[in-house]
């Protein structure tokens, strides 16, 4: 078995292909060793010392290393459990008994939806996993497309708008999927501010790593992020968001006392309001 490297925009990421099939369909993101309980693979992987994220596709795996370790002999490690696990039999993803798959999407699809699936599939994706991510369609919905964003393709938000709108006259804005949940704090003249600065001046800066900021929302004297793509567990993150982003929104806005980097908001009850790594900035 030949296992080949590809490098990606984030140094501490890494993507490796086994020369055959990893995904029969889709892409799974694992970030913890508690939801790679279902794959095998990626719990082998997350076996070994220093890995922080684990990422299947078709044909590809990508692996996050913690800054403190190099990738000298963790390369090697790497490729010898995936060798290991197509060696073993075992499946990649585990069903549990009596689960099947989710059932397929039916029924007459919107032309202008279609239209924007088949520029996904075919422009867009092949670019994404090139690099160790991926994106998939979610939803359009008034003029927004909405996708979701794996591994580095946080990065490619701005070209893929641009590409769609100049093929898809319709399509007025690219977003998250999981900013589509209503979040009145982004519509006052604060959150407006605090989203230009983002979109204008700081995720120009973080694109160029593979990174991502998304302004989650605002409440009083709080503003809540979340760190995206090559953002999401860098060891400097803390430093970033701290010294740079906070730095940043307190100059445009200078009623906000805290910047907190949030969970995936789009999973559990409680949505927000967990520190990250940095927890609450104090300005």
């Amino acid at each position: 078995m030949f296992i080949q490297t590809e490098r990606t925009p984030d140094p501490a990421t890494l993507k490796f292909l086994p020369g055959r099939p990893v995904m029969a369909k889709g892409t799974v993101n694992f970030t913890d060793t508690e939801m790679a309980r279902r794959s095998p693979l990626a719990a082998d992987l997350f076996g070994l010392d220093g890995i922080s994220g684990i990422f299947l596709g078709s044909d590809f795996i990508t692996v996050t290393k913690s800054d403190d370790t190099g990738w000298e002999i963790m390369k090697i490690q790497v490729m010898g459990a995936i060798m290991r696990h197509f060696e073993s039999g075992k499946p990649v993803i585990e069903v549990p008994d009596g689960e099947v798959a989710g059932p397929e999407e039916t029924g007459a699809e919107n032309a202008i939806s279609a239209q924007i699936k088949e520029l996904i599939d075919t422009r867009i994706r092949p670019a994404a996993t090139q690099d160790g991510g991926d994106v998939t369609y979610r939803d359009f919905k008034d003029g927004v497309v909405y996708l979701e964003f794996q591994g580095s393709a946080f990065s490619l938000i701005k070209p893929i708008e641009n590409m769609l709108r100049n093929y898809v006259p319709e399509v007025e804005a690219v977003k998250d999927y999981r900013d589509a949940l209503s979040k009145p704090g982004l519509e006052t003249p604060e959150g407006k501010a605090i989203l230009e600065v983002l979109e204008n001046q700081i995720n120009p800066s973080v694109a160029a790593h593979g990174g991502h900021i998304s302004l989650v929302d605002v409440t009083d004297d709080t503003v809540y992020i979340r760190l995206e793509g090559g953002c999401q567990g860098c060891g400097m993150a803390d430093v970033t968001l701290k010294q740079g982003v906070a730095t940043e929104i307190r100059r445009v806005v200078p009623s906000i006392t805290n910047v907190l980097d949030v969970t995936d908001h789009a999973g559990g009850s409680n949505p927000y309001y967990q520190p990250g790594k940095g927890g609450a900035s104090p300005l």
